[in-house]
């Protein structure tokens, strides 16, 4: 035992060393610099964007188109995605087996990613193939197979994913939370019915595709080490005789801002999924940064006030979290949390208290200094790879942001002061007019709707 003890005492004695040794101060945060990123547009309007950015041969390629659920038709949701899953098959020219293996060997694979606004398509290739990866995806965007004999599978596996969706809390919650909110536009996400997703056809996508896709709703992203000439040839050769189509157009949204309750019965439930939330300012509005430092701060990280709250002290939850959903121009803001049933009530009463308090008094500089360095932080993160980078300037292109909001964004969060935060609480999270949606069992709800309900009619009063 003696080697064991003596190892034991030096360690201790290494640790207390440490401990009294005084940490140099951290150093002042930096603006971020993004390289020098290179764009232009070709005569049919698809835009282009490259940047060089670190040492591993590696390049990362990502085709923005600008549509997807969003110009769904009301009775064909999903089609996007359906649409999307067919493109995966395979082009006019090579099947998905031959897609697959010209990607592997290029060191990467190739994805096709549908959401509520944009579908992508790409991956990363080593730096050597960056020019044969973009005539691979070119191909499968421009010339689709939409093979008959892969539709009834595929069709199966988003009923498979539908059957799923319909019985999770989180889902439900979504569904209630965001038809409220945006009524009968796409963006209530509604999901489809199985009679819908039976209604798909390889035609119907050929359809979609023909209505919606098209050069001048097209961006290509390129970002990693990579030969500046071939790549700029390569989009080119690959892209200029793609036919122009349709212009970029999103049906006009409005969030609508009100007090609704809503509860979606799931007999039983041990826990009650609540969610809270309402309209808020998009990311070209002046007070954005300050609203998302404030997210940050009320529950939008792990250290947050109502996480530290209803986690840390109450236990009512797990992994409560807030957030900003940004669509066209419009802002969303909610809370949501998987609650103990039984404490339903007392959760929301607590998210109340925290909202409550935000807005009462102006965040201590310190707590404040703590949610900054963890927003500069994670978005120094985030531009640490080349995939991030090209994430960063979608979400610029997407909405229509100037480069300073990158490269201003450490300054910006760092602006932020506990007055601002105050009046953004204010002005923007309001407890007595937001919708709220809870998911669980209704016995154990109804029971507690007097007490959810008395504290958001004296919140009203006081507004």
């Amino acid at each position: 035992m003696k080697p064991l003890l003596i190892f034991s005492l030096a360690t201790g004695l290494v640790f207390s060393a440490v401990a009294q040794t005084k940490l140099p101060a951290p150093g002042k945060p930096k603006d971020f610099n993004l390289p020098a990123v290179k764009k232009w547009q070709l005569d049919n309007g698809l835009k282009a964007s490259v940047v060089p950015y670190g040492s591993i041969p590696k390049v990362y390629i990502e085709i923005v188109v600008k549509t997807g659920m969003v110009h769904e038709p009301q009775d064909a949701r999903w089609l996007a995605r359906f649409t999307g899953k067919l493109m995966e098959e395979g082009s006019t020219r090579y099947n998905l087996e031959t897609i697959s293996k010209k990607a592997a060997a290029m060191g990467g694979r190739v994805t096709i990613a549908v959401g509520m606004e944009t579908i992508t398509i790409g991956g990363s290739v080593l730096s050597e193939f960056a020019p044969d990866y973009i005539a691979l995806i070119a191909d499968l965007l421009q010339h689709p197979a939409f093979r008959d004999d892969a539709t009834d599978r595929l069709k199966n596996d988003l009923k498979r994913e539908l059957n799923l969706r319909k019985v999770q809390p989180s889902a439900q919650a979504n569904e209630k939370f965001l038809s409220l909110v945006f009524g009968d536009h796409p963006y209530a996400s509604q999901l489809p019915t199985e009679a819908m997703v039976d209604g798909f056809s390889a035609a119907k996508a050929k359809q979609f595709y023909a209505s919606q896709f098209g050069a001048e709703r097209t961006a290509i992203y390129v970002a990693g080490k990579f030969d500046d000439k071939a790549v700029e040839k390569a989009i080119g050769d690959n892209f200029k005789q793609w036919a122009k189509g349709p212009a970029v157009s999103y049906p006009a949204a409005v969030a609508k801002k009100t007090d609704s309750l809503a509860i979606v019965e799931r007999p039983d439930a041990p826990q009650t999924v609540v969610m809270l939330g309402g309209p808020v300012i998009d990311p070209t509005h002046a007070d954005y940064t300050k609203l998302e430092v404030t997210n940050s701060l009320l529950g939008g990280s792990f250290g947050s006030r109502i996480t530290t709250n209803i986690r840390e002290d109450k236990g009512y939850t797990y992994s409560p979290f807030s957030t900003i959903l940004n669509r066209q121009k419009i802002g969303v803001w909610y809370e949501k949390a998987d609650v103990t049933s039984e404490n339903t009530a007392a959760s929301l009463l607590e998210i109340k208290k925290e909202m409550d308090k935000v807005q009462a008094i102006p965040v201590p500089a310190d707590e404040l200094k703590g949610i900054q360095n963890y927003e500069a932080g994670s978005f120094v993160i985030t531009n640490s790879s080349a995939e991030g980078i090209i994430n960063q300037l979608q979400f610029m292109d997407q909405n229509g942001l100037k480069m300073t909001y990158l490269t201003n964004r450490i300054k910006d969060i760092y602006s932020v002061t506990p007055t601002d935060v105050q009046a953004m609480a204010k002005k923007y999270l309001n407890y007595p007019v937001m919708t709220l949606v809870m998911v669980g069992d209704r016995k154990q709800i109804d029971a507690q709707l007097p007490a959810i309900r008395e504290s958001r009619n004296a919140a009203k009063k006081g507004f």
